[in-house]
């Protein structure tokens, strides 16, 4: 008969989404910081993708997210975190509720080049109260804008966490994870705790 100390502990399990426009980072960010080897469902972009995706600053991209990634990250043996990152097209965005589904958060990724592909993510989390942190990759160490600009310029909450990052480094990508959990964590007080208390 086992006793209850050595029955096995299951974990509980988080689900993270990374998402941001296309080329973004996303698959980059997933694979930086997973544990294991990531599942990645990229596809090579060919002919017929050209005047249907927006290449407009990611020129030398050459391959695409058809599906989704997948990570993971033990955090204890009580705490496992599993990364989700989106397609980044419009094509796909049907996929996107059923990704969010049970999510406790995600972090958005902007590319201070092309901006504007952020606002449809923001948007997205905003509008089903999912917390995001806002993660912004400075390609090839290029830092062209504050956090608090970029913050402007989404017209983000005050609460919404917004770092500077490079998603090829690890400890970077923890980082805004790291702030994201904050920020999820803020918010389930807030809604549990009364209003006036």
């Amino acid at each position: 008969m086992l006793s209850a100390s050595s029955e096995p502990v299951m974990p509980t399990a988080l689900k993270i989404l990374i998402a941001g426009g296309f080329g973004v980072g996303k698959t980059t960010m997933v694979g930086s910081v997973s544990e294991v080897p990531p599942l990645e469902t990229e596809e090579r972009i060919t002919e017929a993708s050209y005047g249907i995706d927006d290449l407009a600053g990611v020129e030398g991209k050459h391959s695409t997210t058809v599906a989704m990634d997948f990570g993971r990250i033990t955090v204890s043996p009580q705490l496992v975190l599993y990364l989700f990152g989106t397609p980044g097209q419009d094509r796909f965005w049907f996929m996107w509720d059923d990704l969010a589904l049970g999510a406790l958060g995600a972090v958005v990724l902007a590319d201070t080049r092309r901006l504007d592909a952020s606002f449809a993510s923001v948007d997205f989390f905003e509008e089903r109260q999912i917390p995001f942190a806002v993660g912004v990759n400075c390609f090839d160490g290029r830092r062209e804008c504050t956090a608090q600009e970029v913050r402007s310029a989404l017209a983000l909450d005050p609460a919404t966490p917004v770092m500077l990052c490079d998603v090829r480094d690890r400890n970077s990508s923890k980082t805004v994870l790291l702030a994201l959990l904050e920020a999820a964590r803020a918010q389930a007080f807030a809604r549990m705790t009364p209003a006036g208390r």
